[in-house]
């Protein structure tokens, strides 16, 4: 008959899964001084049966209780015998929720991991933890990422050995080992939520519902993220043609997503968001998902959280709202005057710093977007080169148009409008902008002396 595998031979194999064992690796290790961490801890350290895994235990002090001081003297004297180096830290303002005690605490222990050198950041999650966080889930209304749960491993190496195992069974582990551990008292507590779920809802499920409920509901994290996982798998290529990432931002083609169905659609979307770590809602989705598929050319909309969507003809660009730019260089126009005959100088438009050159009579050089030439008797000087201004127009053989109406017909982008130089005369009649309009009648006769301008 087989041996049953023990418990250390399975949290070495979760070891394997996740990548941590056999490669020599550094592991931090969260240690709270509760029997989870304390049993993980314990297991690294001399259960993992690798001779190249290094451990160092990592303690935070959230200093949200009395007595949490004598918490970390337990910690510093556990390490002491295991010979286990700490780095430790005391929150020097207690956090006023748990929300910010667990900021808090990730923040702390990612720069502990820095400061060792850690390749791996493990905490004691487990398939409680687990139940207990898709249950929560599940009652606020989750979709598929949310019943995924707690992943085994995260961002930056962070991973979670103990999460296919029970708190039964550590709790066994941790007793058959000999190990002490210190209690939290606030875990008895039923004012938080968590705790409410742990204590009394989940009892009552598997005494009264299902008896199994917390290994149905780890079950279901695992099936779940199996699913997500194989919609990543599908959403690749869907991605690669919808959307490209520039500048910090991302540029979505909107015919390809007004082409999906409109579930297909809004999951594309959402993929495409995360890149810029935006999680909208379903209603942010649905939102932007509209506005992405009929607005018109040049126009801007702000979603909840900060999303900013700027459609650009047959593009949508999408990026965090900057908000105001307090630190942004203020305009810098630069003005030619009649008696410059030849010259350079610098301009700032929008942000955006170009050079100027200018000089009389033939050199060779040919007209193109970013060159102009002008009859020197028949353009009004000075001459100024400045940003877009408010009602600019220009003379075209049809009569005068609007600025804004030739750079929409140009296509350029919303975004890059505001950066674009502006050529006009004394009257601040608009003669050039480079690369998109350039008025009637400014260029010279044969014959006729004129002004070469270049901008770059």
């Amino acid at each position: 008959m087989p041996q049953r595998s023990t418990f250390p031979d399975r949290f070495r194999r979760s070891l394997n899964a996740l990548g941590v064992r056999g490669t020599g690796a550094h592991v931090l290790v969260a240690v709270s001084g509760g029997c989870d961490s304390v049993a993980l801890l314990h297991l690294l350290r001399f259960a993992a049966d690798d001779a190249g895994l290094r451990v160092t235990a990592a303690h935070f002090d959230h200093a949200m209780r009395s007595g949490s001081e004598g918490d970390a003297a337990w910690v510093r004297g556990l390490c002491r015998v295991w010979e286990v180096p700490l780095i430790e830290e005391r929150a020097q303002a207690a956090p006023r929720t748990e929300e910010e005690a667990r900021d808090a605490r990730y923040a702390f222990l990612r720069r502990a991991q820095a400061a060792c050198g850690a390749a791996f950041l493990a905490t004691a999650h487990h398939a409680d933890d687990q139940a207990e966080t898709v249950l929560f889930r599940v009652l606020r209304g989750t979709g598929l990422p949310g019943l995924a749960g707690i992943p085994p491993r995260g961002a930056g190496g962070l991973v979670r050995p103990l999460l296919p195992f029970p708190r039964a069974e550590i709790l066994r582990y941790a007793r058959a080992a000999g190990l002490a551990w210190r209690e939290d008292p606030t875990n008895a507590r039923v004012d938080a939520a968590r705790n409410r779920i742990r204590l009394r809802l989940l009892p009552a499920i598997e005494r009264h519902v299902a008896p199994g409920a917390r290994r149905s509901l780890a079950r279901l994290a695992e099936l779940a993220r199996e699913d997500e996982a194989a919609w990543d798998a599908v959403l690749q290529p869907l991605l690669a043609e919808t959307a490209v990432e520039e500048e910090g931002a991302l540029v979505l083609v909107r015919e390809r997503l007004a082409a999906y169905d409109s579930r297909i659609a809004a999951r594309v979307l959402r993929a495409a968001l995360r890149r810029l770590g935006i999680a909208p809602d379903r209603a942010g989705t649905r939102m932007a998902l509209q506005f992405i598929s009929h607005a018109p050319s040049g126009r801007v909309c702000t979603l909840p959280g900060g999303i900013r969507i700027t459609t650009e003809f047959g593009h949508a660009r999408v990026e965090r709202d900057p908000g105001e730019a307090p630190n942004a260089p203020p305009d810098e126009p630069l003005v030619i005057a009649r008696e410059d005959a030849a010259g350079e100088g610098r301009l700032c438009v929008g942000g955006a710093r170009w050079t100027a050159r200018w000089w009389t009579g033939e050199d060779g050089a040919a007209e193109d977007g970013r060159t102009m030439r002008m009859a020197i008797d028949r353009v009004r000087f000075p001459l100024t080169l400045r940003g877009r201004a408010p009602g600019d127009r220009v003379r075209t053989r049809a009569g005068t148009r609007p600025l804004k109406k030739l750079l929409g017909e140009a296509r350029v982008p919303v975004r890059v409008r505001g950066t674009l130089p502006v050529l006009a005369d004394a009257a601040g009649a608009v003669l050039w902008v480079p690369g998109v309009a350039r008025a009637e009648g400014a260029g010279p006769a044969p014959g006729e002396p004129f002004i070469t301008l270049s901008v770059f």
